[in-house]
């Protein structure tokens, strides 16, 4: 069985390949205190997030999303990552391509 790592990248490489991927975002997420392992891990099992960092500062992770649309955008943070227990507070930056 592959690692959800390589599985996502492969499912990537396949949309980007297919010019399926349009909308970029940037979410910005802040977590109770204590729960910024558990909710990484969480949004690092979520279809389409294609990176994920930890933070300093007023936000603890960082998640670029790669999508089709914004619609599908909405989706991801509005059902998957604000509903994962320990998240406080979602910031989406929607990114646009040069």
């Amino acid at each position: 069985m592959l690692p959800v790592s390589l599985k996502k990248f492969i499912k990537d490489f396949k949309l980007k390949a297919k010019g399926e991927v349009l909308s970029i975002a940037f979410v910005l997420v802040s977590t109770v205190p204590g729960k910024e392992h558990e909710v990484f891990n969480k949004i690092s099992k979520i279809n389409y997030v294609v990176e994920l960092h930890p933070l300093f500062g007023e936000y603890d992770l960082i998640v670029k999303i790669d999508a089709k649309d914004y619609t599908e955008l909405g989706k991801i943070v509005i059902n998957q990552i604000r509903t994962i227990d320990g998240v406080i507070d979602t910031k989406t930056l929607t990114g646009i391509k040069f």
